[in-house]
């Protein structure tokens, strides 16, 4: 080793190497502290929770979540069906779920509200495992969703009935065989038992006259009844409904929020609706929840959220021009 190796080698060995960042662009939240202290409750029942700070939230004038109240409003009596535990979601840099927290009761017709571009349908994808949290937790009935394997995930998709936007029907098939299809898919029976389940769904929405028509004969409000009947066929526990006013006007809309109380009034289980329709919301909805930059800024008993003081709740919820929502 020739001296200035030994020097070299001294040196370095008294004064380590400061480690040297990378030069890229950090992301706003890695600079901030995160209070992990966010505990599920054990009481099995929608409550008030406190919650600690979002990553991110700044303090002062500019705190984007300051609406916030974080007041999840006990409903009496109501177990919890689907809960969301601090669960945080980003696609790239854009973070959509940001520290959700949220309880759904059983045996109402819950809906989740929001602008547009907030996170609602991301939400029924957690739920059924179509997409994973990158933190936190959603449970079903307990069962933590993205702690199952994939056979138990299959079972449990089950429980859950789905409209999608367009009804999401097969332009292949007739109306009669898209709604026989989970039947076919996920059971045993034999065509006389799917027969007399069709018939009797498309009786609740109204489409018993109809079981030979093709998808594109149907009108859109037509087709939305037709997923709905498809949704019921297997007797979900949970219905799931994502934008079921889309493309609606006025009255089919109404003649819709109707069908969806009757049906519900006669089989029961866990509905959640993701609109954010607020009439809607006010011809159907018995619990509601504001979903706002990827947080809840409050739920509760829809009653109370239409008398709710919250600012964005009051201004969401009212259709006011002025208040914390703008055109961002």
């Amino acid at each position: 080793m020739t001296p200035s190796d030994y020097d070299r080698d001294r040196i370095e060995e008294e004064e380590p190497r400061a480690e040297v960042e990378p030069d890229v662009e950090r992301d706003a939240y890695d600079d901030e502290p995160y209070e992990d202290d966010f505990e599920p409750l054990d009481d099995p029942h929608v409550s008030v929770v406190s919650e600690p700070a979002p990553r991110g939230a700044a303090d002062g004038d500019e705190d984007e979540f300051q609406y916030h109240s974080e007041a999840h409003h006990a409903v009496e009596g109501a177990e919890v069906a689907i809960q969301f535990i601090d669960v945080h979601k980003a696609f790239g840099r854009n973070r959509v779920l940001r520290g959700l927290n949220l309880g759904i009761p059983e045996g109402q017709i819950s809906m989740i509200l929001g602008p547009s571009g907030t996170g609602k349908s991301v939400c029924i994808k957690h739920m059924v495992g179509l997409l994973y949290p990158d933190s936190g937790d959603i449970l079903i009935e307990g069962d933590s969703v993205p702690s199952m394997p994939d056979d138990e995930l299959f079972e449990m998709r089950k429980k859950f009935g789905v409209l999608f936007q367009d009804g999401a029907l097969f332009g292949s098939m007739n109306l009669y065989d898209n709604v026989a299809f989970p039947l076919r898919q996920h059971t045993d029976k034999g065509e006389d038992e799917i027969a007399e389940i069709v018939n009797r769904r498309l009786q609740e929405v109204g489409l018993a006259d109809s079981p030979d028509k093709m998808p594109n004969e149907l009108s859109g409000g037509m087709r939305k009844r037709a997923g709905f009947a498809r949704a019921l066929v297997l007797d979900p526990r949970i219905v799931l409904f994502d934008e079921p006013d889309s493309g609606l006007d006025p009255v089919r809309t109404a003649l819709l929020c109707e069908l969806i109380k009757e049906v519900h009034q006669e089989n029961g289980g866990t509905y959640v609706v993701i609109t954010h329709d607020i009439m809607s919301a006010r011809r159907v909805a018995e619990f509601i929840a504001v979903l706002w930059r990827g947080r809840i800024v409050e739920s509760g008993p829809a009653q109370e959220l239409f008398n709710s003081g919250n600012p964005f709740v009051r201004q969401f919820l009212t259709g006011e021009s002025s208040g914390p929502l703008g055109m961002e």
